[in-house]
């Protein structure tokens, strides 16, 4: 059976995918009392990494694009340590965005927003968060973004 926050994501045209596997010595995700926190998910599509650096060979929108696929890995991750049932989220807490980009670019915010805009959208007031959104000079593989995030369970 679908959740509230699965159909809401269905009708965005969203399904979340299996949890994506740590790329190296760590968990994806630990829980701590009611809050879960989740590693940093970096973008990728269905045919791989999203890469790029923003101000130099890609766009505002494509980093936003990055971001909100980020954003899905995310709650991907809470739906595994919800034992299947993304429902148990009440709220997202934090978000972490690291942006690739140049050292005169500026518009880490509006990259990030992808994420941000896709829980707003997905979970409603469960969804708005606390964030932050850094440049850094370069990201694992050469994707354009990742982000981490502290999430609270029920």
């Amino acid at each position: 059976m679908t959740g509230t926050f699965e159909t809401k994501l269905a009708e965005l045209g969203v399904t979340l995918p299996d949890a994506p596997a740590p790329a190296a010595n760590y968990v994806p995700y630990v829980v701590v009392g009611n809050l879960v926190h989740v590693s940093g998910q970096i973008a990728q599509g269905p045919d791989g990494f999203i890469t790029g650096k923003l101000g130099a060979d890609m766009d505002v929108e494509a980093g936003a694009a990055a971001a909100r696929t980020c954003a899905i890995a995310l709650l991907a991750q809470v739906k595994a340590a919800c034992g299947g049932d993304l429902d148990r989220l009440v709220k997202v807490v934090k978000l972490g965005g690291f942006v690739n980009s140049t050292p005169d670019f500026t518009d880490q915010p509006k990259v990030i927003n992808g994420a941000s805009d896709l829980m707003a959208e997905a979970l409603g007031d469960a969804g708005k968060h606390a964030r932050a959104a850094v440049s850094a000079p370069s990201l694992p593989f050469g994707v354009a973004v990742e982000i981490d995030g502290i999430f609270q369970i029920k």
